[in-house]
């Protein structure tokens, strides 16, 4: 029986929320068996909760936001998509603001953080959402499409007009038989233009970006000294958001996922959509010798 997983003891860092630009204390700490994950906002009265929850996204401008009632958290996603890559069902998540910290951008601040508390199996079944046909969302230009695979893959196709960005591969697929999340999708940054920055700060957002947690880009290339760390990583970046949007479905998606132009919106979208036709999907759960490749942990190293 594949079983769920936690962390094996708590562990915390500090840095810098990208939209509100606040410094952040985050703390990881194990959760019992069931639990999912929860962010508690511990800056709070009560330290209230909030679920990870595709029902409770209420905002997906530039960021996944939860908000349940007045309490609200935001830019989920890379930190979730750490948590899908290392197999990470149940988790108590700490803040004493309302983002999550940026790191560097990518989702290895959060592995490492990971990794250092070290992995718990628990005594439990983990259950997956088994994907039975397929379920799409169309927008002028884009969509966004699961259907059934056995196994998770993602193929992400990007359309970015810019001088940059077209000497990198604009589609990535990556199926996860083969391939491990800490060492194809997890260090890939976030990125976004040097022009946009400003009306971005006006509408309160980007506050806390740099060239230390981003990618930016101007009009003709790329600001940051270093060198990409893949050499599609912008597509690659994208892959790692939909991985964390998607694991706001609750559980692992057996699956194949299909994107053009998609964003936090378009994929949040998706889950609903999935959710509201009960035929599409099922619940299930897997022997270690009958579950997909690609959720069979035995040999496979987990941060490689």
């Amino acid at each position: 029986m594949l079983k769920q997983r936690t962390i094996a003891a708590p562990v915390k860092t500090v840095g810098i929320g990208l939209h509100t630009g606040r410094k952040v204390t985050l703390k990881l700490i194990p959760a019992p068996i069931n639990t999912g994950i929860i962010f508690h906002r511990v800056d709070l009265p009560n330290a209230p909760g909030i679920k990870a929850d595709a029902h409770l996204v209420t905002d997906t401008r530039l960021a996944t936001v939860l908000q349940n009632g007045d309490t609200r958290v935001s830019t989920v996603e890379h930190l979730l998509s750490g948590c899908a890559g290392l197999g990470i069902d149940n988790l108590i998540i700490e803040l004493d603001c309302e983002e999550v910290p940026i790191m560097d951008g990518s989702a290895a601040s959060f592995l490492f953080l990971i990794e250092s508390a070290g992995l718990q199996e628990q005594d439990a079944p983990r259950q997956f959402i088994v994907i039975k046909k397929p379920v799409e969302i169309k927008e002028v230009g884009k969509l966004a499409r699961l259907e059934p695979f056995d196994g998770f893959k993602l193929d992400f196709t990007i359309d970015f007009k810019h001088p940059a960005v077209d000497k990198t591969g604009q589609r990535h697929v990556i199926d996860f038989a083969d391939s491990t999340y800490a060492r194809e999708i997890g260090r890939a940054r976030t990125f976004g233009f040097a022009h946009e920055v400003e009306a971005l700060r006006e509408m309160g957002l980007a506050r806390g970006g740099s060239l230390d947690n981003a990618i930016v880009l101007d009009e003709h290339r790329i600001l940051n000294n270093e060198e990409l760390r893949y050499d599609d990583e912008f597509v690659r970046h994208k892959i790692l958001d939909a991985i964390g949007d998607l694991y706001l479905a609750g559980h692992p998606i057996v699956g194949a996922y299909v994107a053009e132009k998609s964003g936090h919106a378009l994929n949040n979208a998706l889950l609903r959509a999935l959710f509201a036709d009960p035929t599409s999907y099922e619940i299930k759960s897997f022997d270690e010798s009958d579950a997909p490749k690609a959720y069979q942990l035995k040999n496979k190293p987990l941060f490689a």
